[in-house]
């Protein structure tokens, strides 16, 4: 009787086949995750974008302010942009969104820092004289 088993060309041909489904597959996973950070990165700007739009509707057609961006659109505000952490005459407006988005990739993931211009640790920019936010990509 013969030995039942695999013999060393058959291992061979399994292994060469698993290999070319890994270098097919890992590719296509890797794009879809590049893909699902810029949907995230769309998503959040469309937030934050969205905001100001709100801050400026509601406050004369004036967008937040670069200095203080961030705390006019997460805390309550007066109608020339003053803030507060509690509802209370004359702080009727806001808040716009509960907190600034942390970057959901690139060089600064995590951060939700907020700034004029690119700079090292924030990850969004902003135009205070359109009212639109940009995301910083630059390392």
């Amino acid at each position: 009787m013969r030995a039942r088993g695999f013999s060393l060309i058959e291992l061979v041909i399994v292994v060469v086949i698993i290999g070319i489904i890994a270098a097919i597959a890992v590719p296509r996973m890797s794009r879809g995750a590049e893909g699902a950070a810029t949907s995230a990165i769309a998503r959040d700007l469309a937030v934050l974008n969205k905001a100001a739009d709100l801050y400026a509707a509601e406050h004369a057609g004036v967008f937040p302010t670069a200095d203080d961006v961030a705390s006019q659109l997460t805390k309550y505000t007066d109608i020339d942009g003053n803030t507060s952490d509690v509802l209370k005459d004359p702080y009727f407006y806001g808040p716009y969104i509960a907190a600034i988005p942390p970057a959901p990739s690139g060089p600064w993931l995590g951060s939700n820092g907020i700034a004029a211009s690119a700079d090292k640790f924030i990850a969004w920019i902003y135009d205070d004289s359109t009212g639109t936010f940009t995301f910083n990509d630059t390392p």
